[in-house]
C-alpha cells in the first residue's frame, strides 16, 4: 500500500452518484408501497453504509478510513432535478437516483467509500427490484465532488511565493559537516511551486542570523526558513534570534509543527521553534534534522502560503 504517513489530517468530503433505471411500474409499486421484499430505500440506504465501512477489504490499495459522516439519498429521476448530471438522453427513462455525501478527517480522501456505497446501493435496489422488473439497469456511477489533501491545495498557489533559505550551524558553516536540511527545505519549497530566491549557510549567532532575516525582509521576500539551533544546546542561538526581532508571534504554525512530528518521534516536543511576521515577511524556524525539517514542512505546506495573504491584509 502507498505510504501516506507523511500525510496531514484534514477534513475530506465527497460526493457521488448513480442511477438504477427501471420501468415506470417499478416506479408505481415503489410509490405505492406494493414491492414483494418490503421497504426498499432503507434497505438499500444500510447496504451503502456497510459497502463504505468495508471498501478496504474490498479493493486492495485502498487504506482504511474513519467515515465520520454519511448520508445517502433516493429519488426519482427528473430532469428538473438532476439535469446537468446526467445526459438529456436518460429524462426519456424512468429511474432511481442515488445520492452519496461523506465526510471524514484523516490523510487520505473519502470518495472511493463513497462510490462504493453508491454501487453496493445500486446492487439492493438491483436485488431488491428483480422479482418485479425485467429491464433493471445500474449506470453513471461518478464522482461529483471531492475536497480535502491535494484537491484543496492550488487556492493556496495562486501565486508563486518568493523563499529564502537560512541554514544556521557552527559546523556547517565551518565546512565540517554538509547541509542537508537546508536543501530538502528548498526542494520541498520548489515542489509545491515556490521559487527558492536565497540559500544561505551561517553559524548559530544572533547578530549575523538577525542581518540575514532583516536584509532579506528588506527585499520583501514573502517567507523565510531558517533550519537549526532550535534544540536545548548552548550554541542554539536561532530561537532567541529570531524571536527578539519579531514584530507578530504566529505560534499556532510551531503547534502544527511539533504535533505533527510529536506522532512521529517523542523528540519533536524539545523543539523549541518559533514563528511570525517581520511588516509582509513570515519567518519560520524549523529544526536542523533532515527529518525534521522534511515533517515540519510537511505539517504547514502549502497552506502556510495563505500567511501572505494575511500579512498584506487580505484577511481568512
Amino acid at each position: 500500500m502507498r505510504d501516506i504517513t507523511h500525510k496531514t489530517n484534514t477534513l475530506r468530503t465527497a460526493k457521488a452518484t448513480g442511477i438504477v433505471f427501471c420501468s415506470a411500474e417499478t416506479i408505481r409499486l415503489i410509490q405505492n408501497n406494493e414491492l414483494p421484499k418490503g421497504n426498499l430505500f432503507d434497505v438499500a440506504r444500510a447496504a451503502g453504509f456497510i459497502g463504505a465501512k468495508l471498501t478496504p477489504q474490498l479493493l486492495p490499495h485502498c487504506h482504511p478510513v474513519a467515515i465520520d459522516g454519511m448520508d445517502i439519498q433516493f429519488n426519482f429521476l427528473e430532469s428538473e432535478a438532476h439535469s446537468g448530471v446526467f445526459p438529456e438522453i436518460d429524462f426519456q427513462r424512468s429511474g432511481i437516483v442515488i445520492t452519496a455525501d461523506t465526510k471524514s478527517i484523516g490523510r487520505t480522501g473519502i470518495e472511493i467509500e463513497t462510490l462504493t456505497a453508491v454501487s453496493i446501493a445500486a446492487l439492493e435496489l438491483y436485488d431488491m427490484l428483480k422479482p418485479v422488473d425485467k429491464i433493471l439497469e445500474i449506470g453513471h456511477i461518478k464522482l461529483l465532488d471531492k475536497k480535502g489533501g491535494k484537491s484543496d491545495r492550488q487556492k493556496f498557489l495562486d501565486n508563486m511565493p518568493t523563499c529564502a533559505v537560512l541554514v544556521c550551524s557552527d559546523s556547517t558553516a565551518k565546512g565540517e559537516r554538509e547541509d542537508k536540511s537546508g536543501k530538502i527545505i528548498s526542494q520541498m519549497l520548489k515542489d509545491v511551486n515556490a521559487q527558492v530566491v536565497h540559500y544561505a549557510v551561517v553559524p548559530d549567532e544572533k547578530e549575523k542570523i538577525q542581518q540575514y532575516i532583516k536584509d532579506w525582509v528588506s527585499e520583501d521576500i514573502h517567507f523565510i526558513f531558517t533550519t537549526g539551533g532550535t534544540g536545548l544546546g548552548p550554541r542554539d542561538n536561532t530561537i532567541s534570534a529570531v524571536k527578539e526581532i519579531l514584530e507578530r508571534d504566529a505560534d499556532g504554525i510551531t503547534e502544527a509543527m511539533r504535533s505533527y512530528g510529536q506522532q512521529r518521534t517523542p523528540f519533536a516536543m524539545m523543539s523549541r521553534g518559533v514563528a511570525g511576521s517581520i511588516a509582509e515577511t513570515l519567518i519560520v524556524t524549523l529544526p536542523g534534522s533532515s527529518d525534521g525539517a522534511r515533517e515540519s514542512l510537511e505539517a504547514i505546506l502549502p497552506a502556510i502560503f495563505h500567511a501572505r495573504k494575511m500579512m498584506k491584509g487580505g484577511g481568512h
